[in-house]
């Protein structure tokens, strides 16, 4: 070969080799990137080419998939129940995204997940078309119905959180106002852009598409007594609930010259813990606070699990327990004021450890991961979170919280036949607590067994009631029974 042509030779096998190292770099560095450009309209093609696995509540599915003729996009979400289970598996649509449940299985849902590659591999060479697993959830649907519907009949906005507190298990997860997903699950600029903007919090200040039950905080108020008195158990400051605690009343917060004021002409004055939980008494319990100290007050919220965020999968935001508190703010945060905010999910964990001997369950809403063929591909093992407080005393704790039910301000909660424990709290709020308080309940129930089924929290903003007629006992607490009894009929 002559030298011209040996040096076209080399310059072309240069060419080749350099067109074979971008082709595997494309192919093998950027394809994630690639993959998951928000421009490349073929990944979202293929994403809705076949209708996406189902989200099941109790063996049946509360989604499904139809088809979208005259679009490149052949498949779109439908939700059966939509307003009411939103909270739940958040929407996929083909303009906006998806969220929750239907963002973070994703993969099983369209059929893309690793761990379904033999299968898919198996329906490529058969011809069969990609199919979706689905994700079996832990929600029971009665609850979710009675959580939903009593916060529909309130008309305010509110959310629930109910906990299988032996497990972990979510068994009901509402939040009001809420949205139906399907109305924007496609593409089109007529129908599903102008229903998702009148979801959007600037053109609506409900703001439906808000999870309350897992993303919005707010002052737990007397329901977080329950945390002070199991501080006050466990440290032994109180170990004996009928035995009289040293509150004066009135009493004045330490450093300041300001009075802790309880509401109403209640039995507060050096009252046992039994009487304190069971009339809500502030001083009782702010001064619990305040002569335990901040750091182990912190360090009982924390057992609870507030300062962590919680991951259900879907992500719970982290409640508040505020540290390098000086006695009086330490006080007011110990009767759930101040900077004390709470999920209604940490306010449903609360009751959860006290009603499961002083354990705390992870909380969970995913139980299975199923392939297309319903063969398990991931099962969810309940996980302990911690012990906030010794089974001798949760059992203590049970007892105060079911003489607030039999005797107290949550009488509401009854149930025939049902033993039941709960707190009210109504939550101070605004500038000088101007604004209409929060109603709380939280509770468990327990069965003829003495296992406790269900733990519940309810949280109700009303901003039309009149502020003296806001209690949990009153708004709340009739929310909390009825999903306490969806709960319990559901296993009979």
């Amino acid at each position: 070969m002559n030298k011209p042509l040996r040096r076209i030779a080399i310059f072309c096998g240069l060419l080749v080799m350099a067109l074979l190292i971008r082709d595997n770099w494309i192919q093998y560095v950027q394809a994630d990137e690639l993959r998951t450009d928000k421009n490349n309209r073929r990944v979202i093609i293929e994403r809705y080419a076949s209708p996406r696995g189902d989200i099941i509540v109790d063996g049946k599915p509360i989604t499904g998939s139809a088809e979208t003729p005259g679009s490149d996009f052949k498949f779109k979400r439908t939700y059966k129940d939509g307003a009411m289970w939103a909270p739940v598996t958040g929407y996929a649509s083909q303009a906006f995204g998806a969220t929750q449940l239907e963002n973070l299985e994703d993969g099983i849902l369209t059929g893309n997940d690793d761990r379904l590659f033999f299968r898919n591999t198996l329906d490529m060479l058969t011809g069969k078309k990609q199919q979706g697993g689905n994700v079996v959830t832990t929600l029971n649907a009665a609850a979710q119905k009675a959580a939903y519907n009593g916060l529909k009949r309130q008309g305010g906005k509110g959310a629930v959180a109910a906990i299988e507190p032996s497990t972990g298990k979510i068994l009901a997860l509402a939040s009001y106002p809420s949205y139906d997903p399907s109305s924007f699950a496609g593409n089109s600029t007529t129908t599903d852009t102008k229903a998702w903007q009148k979801l959007l919090k600037k053109n609506n200040p409900d703001d439906p598409t808000l999870n309350r039950a897992l993303r919005e905080t707010y002052p737990p108020g007397s329901t977080f007594k329950v945390v002070t008195a199991a501080a006050a158990l466990e440290d032994g400051l109180y170990p004996d609930p009928d035995e009289k605690t040293d509150s004066p009343d009135p009493w004045i917060m330490k450093g300041t010259n300001t009075k802790l004021p309880n509401e109403g002409n209640i039995p507060c004055k050096n009252a046992t813990l039994r009487v304190a939980l069971q009339y809500s008494c502030n001083t009782v319990f702010g001064k619990i606070g305040s002569d335990l100290g901040n750091d182990k007050m912190l360090d009982m919220a924390k057992k609870f699990g507030f300062t962590e965020e919680q991951f259900t999968p879907v992500r719970s935001t982290a409640s508040v327990f505020s540290d390098d508190m000086n006695p009086s703010q330490t006080a007011l945060s110990s009767i759930g004021q101040f900077n004390t905010a709470a999920t209604p999910l940490q306010m449903a964990m609360v009751a959860s450890a006290v009603a499961n001997d002083g354990k705390l369950m992870k909380p969970y809403m995913v139980d299975e991961l199923q392939s297309p063929g319903v063969d398990p591909i991931e099962k969810t093992d309940p996980e302990e979170l911690s012990q906030p407080l010794s089974a001798e005393n949760a059992q203590i704790l049970q007892s105060m919280m079911e003489t607030v039910v039999d005797k107290g301000t949550g009488s509401n909660a009854k149930i025939d036949g049902v033993k039941v424990g709960g707190k009210t709290g109504t939550a101070q709020h605004g500038v000088d607590n101007s604004e209409n308080p929060y109603a709380w309940f939280i509770s468990y129930a327990k069965g003829e067994d003495g296992s406790a089924p269900v733990a519940v929290a309810v949280v109700v903003e009303d901003d039309d009631a009149v502020r003296d007629d806001i209690s949990g006992g009153g708004l709340a607490a009739p929310i909390a029974r009825n999903v306490m009894e969806a709960v319990i009929n559901s296993k009979k």
